[in-house]
């Protein structure tokens, strides 16, 4: 089962937020959190990706990295644009002075030892799809967390696009968790411990995923 709390508007409903993150990832290793970022500012974003979509600012999403990367619609038919932390608009940098209050909160418990973030926004145009997988890379296992900001108004179960969860009981069965990506809830998982997938959307689907990474 994975963890839920209610909207966090002040510091104090904050810490609380980010003990909940390091609970789940001291337990389970996955937790879900409706409400990571309110309405207020969420939607302002998703409405940035949106017109930087409109304007042509996205690509093709692919597999692998440096010579191996390529585009395989099969796999995955998503659209992405990479935050440049270095330029990054207001609205964004507002999200990364989030998602670092909460590295120093996963470090400061953990010692995880999290040295940076890296993230994008991934449009999945209707009847679009990522098939199982995991987020590290084969020659590099630096990314060590994963965060996922939905950026949805009024997801139905029918619209499908759910991001589905791989976990293996103790009895060595494998069962699986589905989350709607309602908008500003956010998923938070183990990079290295959970396969998962984004199931076909029958609509327009956006979110903000990124990764906590130790040095390399």
């Amino acid at each position: 089962m994975s963890l839920a709390v209610d909207a966090h508007e002040s510091p104090s409903s904050d810490n609380s937020l980010f003990e909940t993150v390091v609970e789940a990832l001291a337990g389970t290793g996955w937790c879900v959190i409706p409400d990571f970022l309110p309405r207020e500012a969420w939607q302002p974003l998703a409405a940035e990706a949106r017109q930087l979509y409109a304007d042509g600012g996205f690509r093709h999403a692919g597999v692998g990295r440096g010579e191996s990367f390529s585009i395989r619609p099969e796999i995955r038919n998503d659209r992405v644009r990479w935050i440049d932390p270095l330029a990054a608009t207001a609205l964004q940098q507002g999200y990364l002075d989030r998602v670092e209050s909460l590295r120093l909160a996963i470090n400061r418990e953990l010692m995880l030892g999290l040295f940076g973030f890296e993230g994008h926004f991934a449009i999945y145009p209707e009847g679009s799809f990522y098939k199982r997988h995991f987020d590290r890379f084969t020659d590099a296992a630096n990314r060590t967390v994963t965060l996922v900001l939905y950026l949805n108004d009024d997801w139905q179960p029918q619209d499908g696009g759910a991001l589905r969860i791989y976990e293996t009981t103790e009895s060595g069965a494998e069962i699986y968790s589905d989350v709607l990506p309602h908008g500003g809830s956010a998923v938070v998982f183990l990079t290295e411990k959970f396969a998962h997938e984004v199931l076909p959307a029958n609509r327009e689907r956006l979110s903000l995923t990124g990764w906590y990474f130790r040095r390399r």
